[in-house]
């Protein structure tokens, strides 16, 4: 059991499709889990399938998915920090690192989870990244929490090996498998893959679910 996790991606659905199944394997062990969000994903081009969003109507729409998504995780920290999605990159670095050290401050986690820079494809996760990074290296190494990243860039197994770090999340797939549904205006067809999957023969149905039951990071080292 951790003493606190803190998750931190900039979109809403990140916190889902990256790693929905180890925060909800840590809060359904009893670690209180904060999500912050850096945007409301605004500028997304998904409006789901068939569409039922716009641009005016996307910010909220998305701001209740990723509330449903949390609930879904068993996330009942959520921060939801007001950046404007597509901008991140342009954001003084020091702001970020700033917003993320407090957050370790007022926090204490044991563990951060957030993506592997260089390896995340995305500008925004790039900056998110590489602030929670540098902050976390600021701090004197005991006090720093342990860091697992996601990465899926094309080149990641190339640079980084296989993944160190397997949450077996077979407990709690079906609270991963209702996070993902709750983005429905990013997730339609995913959503659709997964229920035809688990309509099927049991064979079908015990393959979505052993897609569902596994999830691997990286543990990032710092070298000093």
């Amino acid at each position: 059991m951790e003493r606190h996790v803190l998750v931190l991606f900039p979109h809403p659905d990140d916190e889902t499709l990256a790693v929905g199944g180890t925060i909800a394997f840590h809060a359904k062990a009893g670690s209180p889990v904060t999500y912050a969000c850096f945007t409301l994903g605004q500028m997304g081009r998904n409006m789901g399938k068939p569409f039922f969003a716009n641009r005016e109507s996307l910010p909220t729409i998305r701001e209740q998915e990723l509330r449903e998504a949390c609930n879904a995780l068993g996330i009942t920290d959520l921060r939801m920090l007001g950046f404007r999605d597509k901008t991140l990159e342009f954001e003084d670095p020091e702001l970020l690192i700033r917003i993320i050290t407090d957050l370790i401050k007022e926090l204490n986690p044991s563990l951060v989870i957030t993506y592997y820079p260089g390896y995340c494809v995305h500008p925004d996760h790039e900056a998110v990244a590489r602030a929670t990074v540098e902050a976390i290296r600021r701090l004197q190494p005991a006090d720093r929490p342990k860091l697992y990243c996601q990465a899926f860039s094309r080149d990641h197994f190339e640079a980084l090996g296989e993944r160190d770090i397997i949450v077996d999340t077979r407990g709690v797939w079906e609270e991963r498998y209702l996070a993902i549904k709750a983005h429905k205006s990013q997730t339609a067809l995913r959503v659709a893959e997964i229920e035809a999957g688990l309509k099927g023969d049991p064979e079908e149905r015990d393959r979505v679910i052993e897609g569902l039951s596994q999830e691997g990071l990286y543990s990032y080292r710092f070298e000093s």
